[in-house]
C-alpha cells in the first residue's frame, strides 16, 4: 500500500497539539483541526503545519487520519462529519482511549467504504508526547498497523500491537486501571506513614528504592502532589472514563472485578466531590479529607 505522506489531524487538545508536532518534525505534511476556534490557526503558526476549518477539510486529499479527542462519541462525530473526505485506501488512526466495542462498530462503517481504521491510545502523558516517546498499544490488521509504522514511529518509542481492532483500547484501558490502583494505594501509604510521623517526601525514596515502587511513585507524588500543584496535564474525568471502559471490558469477558470496581468508584467519587477540570493526581485530595491529613502539610484538615 502507498506510504502515509499526508495526514489530517483531528484533536489538537494537551496530548493532540504535541503529537502533530513531532508528526511535522517528521517531514508529514499535517493539517489540523480542533473544535476550539482559533487553535488550528495558532498550531499552525506555531509549528508549520497547515490549519483546516473542519474535520472534512482536513482529510481532503490526505492519506490517512489520526483522530485523538476524549470519547468513542466524539470520534463518531469526527468520522461522520469528515465522511465526504474518506475515500476507498484511506487510514483512519483512532489515538481516542475509546470504547473497544464502539470502535469496531466505526470500523465496520468505514470499512464498507473501503476505508481501514485501526485504534493506536497512548500513554506517557504530556511530557513524553512532547518528546515523541509515547507507549502507543495498537490494534488492527498487520498491513494496516505496517502502513502506519512511520507515522506511529514519529509520535512514540514504544509501539505494542495488542490484536484485531479494539484491542490497542482495551490495553490502555486496563493499563489505566492498574496506574489508578496503584496510584490510590501509593497516597493511602503515604498518609498513613505521614500520621505515624515519617516524612512522606522520604517515603517515596524509599518507595522508589524498594519493591512498592510504581509510576506514580516515580512520577507524580512528589512532582504533582507534594508539591501541591496538581497539574500534570491528564483530566480527573478523563482517567474515571478510562476506569468505566476497563471495567465494561470485565463485564463483556464475564470477568470479577471486585477491586477495579473499587477503584474506580474512588475515582469517580473523587471527580464528584472536586467538581470539573480537575487534573487526576488530585484524586488525592479525596484520600486527604478522609483522612483529615494534607500531605507534606504537616497539618490536620
Amino acid at each position: 500500500m502507498a506510504d502515509i505522506r499526508k495526514v489530517a489531524f483531528v484533536g489538537i487538545g494537551n496530548m493532540g497539539w504535541p503529537m502533530a508536532a513531532n508528526l511535522v518534525k517528521a517531514g508529514i505534511d499535517v493539517t489540523v483541526c480542533d473544535v476550539v476556534p482559533g487553535r488550528a490557526d495558532a498550531f499552525a503558526a506555531e509549528t508549520g503545519g497547515k490549519a483546516a476549518v473542519s474535520p472534512a477539510a482536513a482529510a481532503s486529499g490526505a492519506d490517512a487520519v489520526v483522530i485523538i479527542v476524549p470519547t468513542s462519541k466524539q470520534v463518531a462525530e469526527a468520522v461522520e462529519a469528515m465522511s465526504p473526505s474518506l475515500t476507498k485506501g484511506m487510514l483512519v488512526i483512532d489515538m481516542t482511549s475509546g470504547q473497544p466495542g464502539r470502535t469496531r462498530e466505526i470500523a465496520a462503517g468505514l470499512a464498507g467504504k473501503g476505508v481501514a481504521m485501526i485504534d493506536c491510545p497512548v500513554s506517557g502523558g504530556v511530557p513524553r508526547a512532547k518528546t515523541g516517546q509515547l507507549a502507543i498499544m495498537a490494534g488492527g490488521e498487520e498491513a494496516d498497523l505496517d502502513r502506519a509504522d512511520a507515522v506511529l514511529k514519529a509520535m512514540g518509542t514504544s509501539i505494542h500491537r495488542c490484536g484485531p481492532i479494539g484491542a490497542g483500547q482495551a490495553m490502555k484501558a486496563l493499563n489505566n486501571l492498574v496506574s489508578a490502583g496503584g496510584y490510590l494505594i501509593g497516597i493511602e501509604a503515604l498518609l498513613i506513614g505521614q500520621r505515624f510521623g515519617l516524612d512522606p517526601a522520604k517515603m517515596v525514596d524509599v518507595l522508589n528504592a524498594s519493591t512498592g515502587m510504581n509510576n506514580s511513585t516515580q512520577k507524580k507524588f512528589k512532582e504533582y502532589v507534594l508539591s501541591r500543584r496538581f497539574d500534570a496535564g491528564f483530566g480527573l474525568d478523563l482517567m474515571v472514563k478510562d476506569l468505566s471502559i476497563a471495567l465494561e471490558v470485565g463485564r463483556e469477558t464475564t470477568t470479577p472485578t471486585p477491586f477495579a470496581a473499587l477503584c474506580r468508584e474512588m475515582w469517580a467519587s473523587a471527580a464528584a466531590l472536586l467538581g470539573p477540570g480537575q487534573d487526576h493526581t488530585a484524586v488525592a485530595k479525596l484520600s486527604e479529607q478522609m483522612s483529615g491529613t494534607v500531605l507534606g502539610g504537616n497539618q490536620e484538615k
